[in-house]
Parts: C-alpha cells; sequence; structure tokens
C-alpha cells in the first residue's frame, strides 16, 4: 500500500494534485488507517494513471470522470468531441499569435498591408519616426471607419508623396524638435504649402460622394488626434483659417466663407 507521496511519484503528478483530485470527487479517498494516514492500492494507482494521461492530452477534468466510465463506442465519440473542440482552440491561438506578430511588427497593428507601406515610404521620403507614428494612429482611426473604402485611396496617398511640395511638408513637420513650443516661420511656411496644396484639389460646389463626406465624427476624431499628438498643431489650424481654409483633413477641402481679418 502506497502513501499519498508515493502514490503521486509512481503516477507522475504531484501530490497537490492528487489532493484537487480528491476534492472533484475524480479520485476516490481512501480511508485512513491506524496512523491517520491514507493508504493507496493498486487500482487507485491505474485510476490516477489513466486521469494523468487524459488531462495531459487535454481532456477537461470535468469530462474525465464520465470517459473514466463510459463502454467503448461512449468513449470513442467523447474523444472525437474532445478532438474538435481542441481544433477550435487550435485555430483561436493561432489567430492570437497572428495578432500578437502584428503588435511587434508596430505599424501592422490594426492596419492593412496598403497603409504599412504608405507608412514606409513616408520614411523614404525623410519624415521623422514622429510623423510616420502620428500618421499611423490617424490611419487606424481611418481604417476603423471605413475598413473597405482604404484599400481603393491608398494609390491615389502614394502617388501624391512624389509631389514636391507635400514632401517639403513632411519634412517642415519632422524638423520641429519635439521639446519647441512653436517655430513660428516652419509653421507658417507649412500654413502656406497646405493652402497651396488645398487650392489645387479645391473645386468649388464639388460633392464627394458617399456617406464619407458627410460622417462628421471620425474627421473630428482626426483633428483632435493632431492637437493631442503635437500642441502646436492648433497653432497651424489658427494660421489655415487666416488663410481661409477651415481643415485639411476632411474628403473634400473646406473653405471658409471669407478669410478672417
Amino acid at each position: 500500500m502506497l502513501t499519498i507521496g508515493q502514490l503521486a511519484a509512481y503516477a507522475g503528478v504531484t501530490v497537490r494534485a492528487v489532493r484537487h483530485y480528491h476534492q472533484i470527487g475524480l479520485l476516490p479517498e481512501p480511508e485512513r488507517d491506524a496512523s491517520a494516514y491514507r493508504r493507496y492500492g493498486a487500482r487507485v494507482v491505474v485510476s490516477l494513471i489513466k486521469i494523468r494521461t487524459l488531462a495531459s492530452a487535454g481532456v477537461p477534468l470535468s469530462e474525465i470522470g464520465q470517459m473514466l466510465e463510459a463502454d467503448i463506442p461512449a468513449f470513442a465519440e467523447a474523444v472525437q468531441r474532445i478532438d474538435s473542440q481542441l481544433r477550435d482552440e487550435i485555430e483561436r491561438l493561432e489567430t492570437s499569435r497572428k495578432q500578437i506578430a502584428q503588435l511587434a511588427a508596430g505599424d501592422s497593428l490594426a492596419l492593412p498591408p496598403e497603409v504599412t507601406s504608405y507608412l514606409d515610404r513616408l520614411r523614404e521620403i525623410g519624415a521623422s519616426e514622429r510623423i510616420v507614428e502620428a500618421e499611423r494612429d490617424a490611419w487606424i482611426l481611418v481604417t476603423a471607419r471605413w475598413p473597405d473604402r482604404v484599400r481603393e485611396w491608398m494609390p491615389a496617398k502614394l502617388a501624391q508623396l512624389d509631389d514636391p511640395q507635400l514632401v517639403r511638408l513632411y519634412l517642415l513637420g519632422s524638423e520641429l524638435p519635439e521639446s519647441d513650443a512653436g517655430d513660428e516661420s516652419r509653421l507658417q511656411e507649412a500654413a502656406d504649402i497646405i493652402a497651396s496644396l488645398l487650392e489645387r484639389s479645391y473645386t468649388p460646389g464639388e460633392v464627394d460622394p458617399g456617406q464619407a463626406a458627410h460622417d462628421e465624427v471620425p474627421f473630428g476624431l482626426l483633428d483632435a488626434l493632431a492637437v493631442e499628438s503635437d500642441p502646436r498643431t492648433q497653432r497651424l489650424l489658427d494660421l489655415m483659417r487666416e488663410r481661409g481654409w477651415a481643415s485639411w483633413t476632411r474628403t473634400r477641402p473646406e473653405r471658409l466663407a471669407k478669410p478672417p481679418g
């Protein structure tokens, strides 16, 4: 007859596991002997080895008791059911692994590959990592709102990066030190460039098709994100209003009726 320690060692489990199996009714708990010790026989050892084997195979403890008592057809059916559950769990874990890999990739988190290619192109033209991160977060907002449209927009966005004025705009933003309270000359130049770009793309009376042109929530978030990422953006927005433009984050340029002042 074995003590609980000897039983656990023989079956390859811990004493704590044996006690847990007792508590949940999976393994019968023997009476204590005259010395107040539990003593285990050969049949308990066999049962414990079966429990360990099933548990190691991924069978939930709540189902092991029924499987130990099942006949051959019922046991086979239970195995098939558990195998199906394990396959589903494996698929879920594989999906989780892909999501974790995206976390490590940084730019790929919540963004399609077309946008990450755009961010890589920003780095190639000399944009700072601070600017790229701000663009990435903005595209996360856009992608969440219009996941089916983003891929349609990216070829045109990439083509715009061939424009020397737009490249200069990104470089101006990159040249601003993070600790600087504001560089007025650079901000003035940036406002002039944005106004010029908007003027070129503006068509009076044009109505942009689709719901995107009428959805103010994401555009408001984009404006807020820009200011939260760099408070100097508020000064840039003020300079844009001086030049007659309310915002550059809309699907079509938003011109003020009359430039202030």
